[in-house]
């Protein structure tokens, strides 16, 4: 147990980009708090500014004596020799030796395998002291963690309960400002059409006072004064609604959900064929020089088919994959037949497949020279690239999410017959993950996925899994 770690209306900024503002919560023993929210909002700062690694632009954190802090970094550089899953165990025993009171973990599940993974959430939930984790594994957010914070739009918003109770609330909350939305604008048309009756009103009775005149009889004058009272009293009633209005906007805008993606795939003649595509028959793989990795393996994949590729860390996936792209330091033996390299798209969780040099729009460009300005833009549009601000962006400077959208937008451009993932979902937030789902259900080639995110495969309606473990 500890004393409660105190937030006193903290704020954070880099130079003019603002992360959050004026947050204040107290953190209690035993508490299990999840950050969530978009690549690059600031939730690893939030974490650095527990640890005391940071300071607040603005605001105070107390971190008592007797909080005793057990942490575990999201990208760990020690241990060359280890795969992924394997640092973060060692770098969790490490944490764990401290006896901590106070655990903070960065995106934990990102390299673990199923096994790892399920091992991990045991772990937690037995857990006795504090956890604070940022996550996108929705998985772990629902089983161990009782509080979310959620950076987004500057702000950090808190809730009590499970992940998607709180998408529900927000959902409701959208609807409701919605429907008062619409119903001001049945208010603002009213009381136009009560206007424009008494502006017609008011003609008439000043073409019937100018006929009295004509005929030697008083003029009525009263109407003049009751349109322009008719006028004002709409002016004001205008007016608030208006100012209703724009203050439903703001909290409209407050509450944003993650936009869907419907994208659309550029396939020819030869592409959209039909028939096994790949086929490997009694082979076997490794790295020359050194022991046969995989043996006796057998797999087929036919045109749109959907195949996962799953096993423990360390087991010889990602080798299995780069024997399928024909890489010359995997060695081969056994029947391959594979599509020709112009036929395979690849796609890893570091997009290492971008041109650093160019912008966004010049990379769609670049690929597709036929295309017009106007097919351009709207292909970017498809995949959220709108503003003339986003689609000039330098690839370099693109966050991991838009980086993921951007390669699958190009892969959507100019589709191959065959797409092979390799634990892209690594890294990515919540919402970039749903977009990259997305994506990927409506891709009409064929897929074979290594993941170790079983929300994720589960998502993408596959038609067959193997085993790295099984081609042993």
């Amino acid at each position: 147990m500890h004393t409660p770690i105190l937030l006193n209306t903290i704020s954070l900024s880099f130079g003019s980009q603002c992360c959050f503002d004026e947050f204040s919560a107290e953190i209690y023993p035993g508490q299990r708090i999840a950050i969530i929210g978009r690549n690059g909002s600031g939730k690893s700062s939030l974490m650095k500014l527990l640890r005391g690694q940071l300071d607040p632009s603005s605001g105070e954190v107390i971190v008592p004596e007797d909080v005793t802090i057990g942490y575990v970094e999201q990208t760990i550089d020690d241990y060359h020799e280890l795969s992924g899953g394997q640092r973060f165990n060692q770098r969790l025993s490490e944490a764990l030796a401290l006896q901590p009171n106070a655990l903070l973990l960065d995106e934990p599940t990102n390299h673990l395998d199923r096994n790892n993974r399920k091992s991990l959430i045991r772990m937690l939930k037995h857990y006795y002291g504090t956890i604070i984790m940022i996550t996108h594994d929705k998985t772990l957010i629902e089983q161990c963690a009782d509080t979310l914070w959620h950076i987004d739009n500057q702000q950090i918003h808190t809730f009590s309960g499970h992940y998607e109770d709180y998408i529900q609330k927000i959902k409701h909350a959208r609807e409701h400002i919605e429907k008062q939305l619409d119903q001001l604008k049945r208010e603002k048309k009213d009381t136009h059409e009560q206007l424009m009756r008494e502006q017609q009103r008011a003609t008439k009775s000043k073409r019937k006072g100018e006929k009295s005149v004509s005929n030697r009889k008083w003029p009525t004058i009263t109407s003049h004064a009751k349109a322009r009272r008719a006028e004002q009293t709409t002016g004001r009633k205008k007016a608030a609604i208006d100012d209703k209005r724009q203050t439903l906007n703001e909290q409209l805008a407050e509450l944003r959900l993650p936009e869907v993606i419907l994208p659309t795939f550029h396939l020819d003649a030869e592409q959209s064929s039909r028939g096994e595509i790949l086929s490997v028959r009694h082979a076997s793989l490794g790295y020359k020089n050194q022991p046969c990795l995989l043996n006796d393996i057998n797999l087929s994949v036919s045109a749109s088919e959907r195949v996962a590729i799953t096993g423990e860390n360390g087991s010889g996936k990602s080798t299995l994959l780069k024997a399928l792209l024909q890489n010359k330091e995997v060695s081969r033996q056994g029947d391959w037949r594979l599509p020709e390299a112009h036929g395979i798209g690849y796609l890893d969780q570091h997009y290492n497949t971008l041109n650093q040099d160019r912008t966004v729009i010049e990379a769609l460009e670049a690929l597709c020279s036929h295309w017009d300005q106007t097919s351009i833009r709207q292909h970017l549009s498809d995949f959220l690239f709108r503003q003339n601000e986003a689609v000039n962006t330098p690839i370099p400077q693109l966050s991991g999410g838009e980086k993921a959208r951007l390669s699958l937008c190009l892969i959507a451009a100019r589709s191959p017959k065959l797409l092979i993932l390799d634990e892209i979902t690594n890294n990515l937030d919540l919402e970039t993950k749903e977009h990259v789902t997305q994506i990927l259900r409506h891709y009409p080639g064929s897929l074979i996925v290594v993941s170790h995110d079983d929300d994720f495969l589960d998502a993408l309606d596959l038609d067959r899994r193997y085993t790295a473990e099984s081609f042993r």
